[in-house]
């Protein structure tokens, strides 16, 4: 089968097109044939060196969907749309294959009204998303502040607590481009950082109450200037760094406010909460209360140009590489 292999880590040069020997299905695995594969940060982290548990030559892609060709005893019916993510394309071969075997407990149904190459970028974000917001404990009538509307989780975010009916669904943008795209596209409390400091603007939107849940997938200074909105008891949650690893905070601003900040691992979450999550998320795709956004999609081959799209480009909105 082809697939797209990181032949060493150091940089879009190693990543190249190989045929390699189809998987092999083992107990507990579902013999999956790709349609699509998210292209995420992580790639980029791995191929760049900077992600110890990786080893090469590895076949990168952490998520993606397709259809079950070998269902091995599963729930899981041959021919079923399924959509995944794990630790494939981190510690083991990934999605940017033609066939993945993926342990069962990873797949989830695909909604008939969802296309494969929207599937492919829903799970990383999406069930982030969902058992971060869980964690943090949010209700209907919480304000929620999540960083870049146009990257994964961030949209993930503020399209699933608009959904569930959270007072203020707030979000940001760097760019004044990508601020009127997201007010087209219905985001109507995103803050433009080219206009407006992140502050001013929670403050604005909440007419000075603040932020009950903030949930930070880009750390950096991002991080320490969003801890700053958190409302009196309010929590921050980070789980990504594509701003930069290492962020001075003001203690001051979970003392006073009697605030807290923690960490968020998607695979260190027990299996009951991705079974709750897998169902949440699949119910409000299936009534099209949120609707994945898909920026461009590359061929398989291109997957060097779409991560160097992802990275360098930052889009609106996912990449996809159709298989």
């Amino acid at each position: 089968m082809r697939a797209m292999r990181a032949e060493g880590f150091s940089g879009y040069k190693d990543l190249k097109l190989a045929d390699i020997p189809k998987p092999v299905v083992s107990e507990g695995r579902v013999l999956i044939k790709i349609a699509a594969a998210g292209v995420t940060p992580l790639e980029h982290t791995i191929l760049s060196g900077g992600y110890p548990r990786a080893k090469a030559p590895l076949v990168l892609g952490s998520e993606g969907a397709g259809v079950v060709q070998y269902p091995n005893g599963s729930e899981f019916s041959a021919g079923a749309r399924v959509m995944f993510t794990g630790p494939y394309g981190v510690s083991e071969d990934g999605a940017w294959s033609e066939y993945l075997a993926v342990r069962k407990e990873n797949l989830g149904l695909i909604p008939e009204r969802i296309d494969d190459v929207s599937a492919a970028g829903i799970p990383v974000a999406y069930l982030t998303a969902h058992m971060a917001l869980s964690l943090a404990g949010f209700q209907a009538g919480k304000t929620v502040l999540a960083p870049a509307i146009g990257g994964s989780v961030g949209n993930a975010v503020t399209q699933l607590v608009r959904a569930l009916g959270a007072r203020h669904a707030m979000s940001t943008t760097t760019s004044h481009a990508k601020a009127e795209q997201a007010r087209t596209l219905g985001f109507d409390e995103v803050i433009d950082l080219s206009t407006e400091k992140l502050g001013e603007g929670v403050r604005r939107i909440t007419e000075g109450y603040g932020s009950d849940i903030v949930i930070d997938a880009i750390g950096g200074d991002v991080l320490s200037e969003a801890l700053g909105t958190l409302a009196v008891g309010g929590s921050l949650t980070t789980l990504g760094y594509s701003a930069g690893r290492k962020s001075t905070i003001d203690v001051t601003d979970l003392i006073w406010k009697r605030a807290s900040i923690k960490s968020f691992s998607l695979f260190a979450q027990p299996s009951e909460m991705w079974t709750a999550a897998w169902k949440s998320i699949g119910a409000l795709l299936e009534s099209g209360s949120v609707k994945p956004i898909v920026a461009r999609t590359f061929r398989l081959e291109d997957a060097a140009e779409a991560l160097r799209y992802q990275i360098e480009s930052r889009p609106f909105g996912r990449v996809v590489l159709e298989i």
